[in-house]
Parts: C-alpha cells; structure tokens; sequence
C-alpha cells in the first residue's frame, strides 16, 4: 500500500495562514501527518511549487515528495500522482489536514484493506457519516488517473458505490477538518492538549 498525503493546496480559506503549518502537538500539521504515515507504509507527499515552508517542514522525513506544476487545478493532480506512484498497490488518501487522525485510525483502515482488497474503504464518524481517509484499490488507479478538476475522487466512489465499504473510526476523527483560523480556534479551545 501507499499512503498519498494531498498537500498542494492553497490554503486559501486560512487568509494568509497555512493550515498546514499550524502547531499540533508541537510540530506542524503536515509533519505529523506525514511521519504517522510513514511510521506504516510508504508515503508520497504532494506539494504546490510556490510554498518552500511545506517541504522545508518535511525535512529528514522519510517520504517521497513530489511539486505539482499543475497544483492549482485542485484535488485530482494529487490524486493522479498518487495513482501512477502506487503501481499496483491500492492507495490510502489521508488528507493532510485533518488532525484527529492518529496512527491507529490508519492502521485499522490498512488491516480492513488486507482483509477486502476489492473494495474502496472510507473511513467515517462513530455515527456512521462518511469522512476520510479513502482507500481506493489497485484496480482502480487506472480511473484515478483520469480525473480531473478540484472534486477530488467523488465520481470514482460514485460510479463503483456497490464496491464502498464504511469503517467507523472514533469519535470525528474521520471527519475533523480544519480549513479557516475559526475552525482552528475552536479546535484548539476543545483540545488545549493538542497544541
């Protein structure tokens, strides 16, 4: 398996904040992101062209990292580097901005995929609501390869739906996502540990 962490955003909604260099735990988001990550499965970074403080945040890590020239077409650039990196093994997408997600939220999704190669996993809320991370298996990288434009791989889930399969994972963990200071804020007054 490999372990796609979408980082090529703009972080527009952050109003000249980076999202993905807030604090968490003491070391910036997309760090722990991708050292979790990589504490599991091999890991490919995506990075826009104009942001050095991302990769500079990676550095010593042990992943690959690859600068989208056509980031700012959204969602499915990633996806599709992701896709051609993964030849053959399924791909585990784990958003790079999601902070409740921990080692073992991955590890349950790695172990389900073990278990039903063939189907598309999506982790979600204790309640059932559909989040992320998203598994998508080998066979279907081909598609992944074709998408485009910035909906990321919903027409894929779409299209094979009789293939998805839900995997509760605690509390919002799969559906924690900070995009704006305010979600940040609040996120840090119901968390002070986290910081």
């Amino acid at each position: 398996m490999l372990i796609l962490l979408p980082a090529a955003g703009s972080s527009s909604r952050m109003r000249g904040g980076d999202k993905l260099l807030e604090p968490v735990g003491g070391v910036p988001l997309l760090r722990r992101q991708a050292a979790m990550a990589a504490a599991l499965a091999p890991v490919l970074v995506t990075l826009p062209p104009d942001r050095p403080d991302r990769a500079a945040a990676l550095a010593g890590l042990d992943v690959a990292i690859q600068t989208l020239r056509n980031a700012g077409e959204g969602m499915a650039a990633s996806l599709r580097a992701g896709a051609r990196a993964a030849t053959g093994r399924a791909l585990l997408v784990l958003p790079a901005d999601m902070p409740d997600l921990d080692t073992s939220d991955l590890a349950t999704l790695m172990a389900e995929a073990a278990l039903a190669p063939d189907a598309i996993l999506r982790g979600a809320g204790a309640d059932g609501t559909p989040g992320h991370p998203v598994v998508i298996p080998p066979d279907l990288l081909a598609e992944l390869r074709r998408l485009s434009g910035d909906t990321g791989a919903r027409p894929l889930l779409a299209r094979h739906a009789d293939r998805l399969r839900l995997v509760p994972l605690p509390a919002r963990h799969a559906l924690t996502d900070l995009d704006t200071p305010e979600d940040w804020a609040a996120w840090r007054r119901a968390n002070p540990d986290h910081s």
